[in-house]
């Protein structure tokens, strides 16, 4: 699926590569702007998506949940675990597609967190950071940022 901003254009190759499906189509009151989950699909809004790197945290919830619930998932699970697994899935997920990680923690999102979360990701120790022990149990990563699968 082609885009005009080559950011998104790069998350969707890659989405598409993994296995995530992704509609594109107006997305109307969502928790982050222009892009939502629907039966296990990322849902964005081609024309409002402000922020690029929120279809790969989004994309992360659909990659961590559990597959015997991801193709009835309706929305994203609110879960803390889940919600951690999805940070750490989409700081690898940006490398792989080649995207700045600054891109999905952002200043606007994370409560004006994001420049905190991915630090534990860079610092030094990215082996212990948020998220990661979770994708290790989910069988997901062995040597983060490198995942031996995308999906759960």
């Amino acid at each position: 699926m082609a885009h005009a901003d080559p950011v998104v254009s790069k998350i969707l190759t890659f989405l598409e590569r993994i296995g995530i499906p992704v509609i594109a189509e107006p997305v109307q009151d969502s928790l982050l702007p222009g892009t939502t989950v629907r039966r296990g699909a990322l849902v964005f809004d081609p024309e409002s998506i402000p922020f690029p790197g929120d279809l790969l945290h989004e994309a992360g919830h659909i990659a961590v949940t559990d597959p015997k619930v991801r193709a009835t998932q309706e929305e994203v699970a609110d879960d803390p675990g889940e919600e951690m697994a999805a940070m750490a899935w989409s700081y690898a997920a940006a490398l792989e597609a080649g995207v700045d990680p600054t891109i999905v923690f952002h200043d606007h999102g994370y409560r004006g967190g994001g420049n905190a979360y991915l630090a534990s990701y860079t610092d030094g120790n990215g082996a212990t950071g948020i998220g990661v022990p979770l994708l290790r149990w989910f069988g997901m990563t062995s040597d983060f940022p490198i995942m031996t699968r995308w999906l759960r």
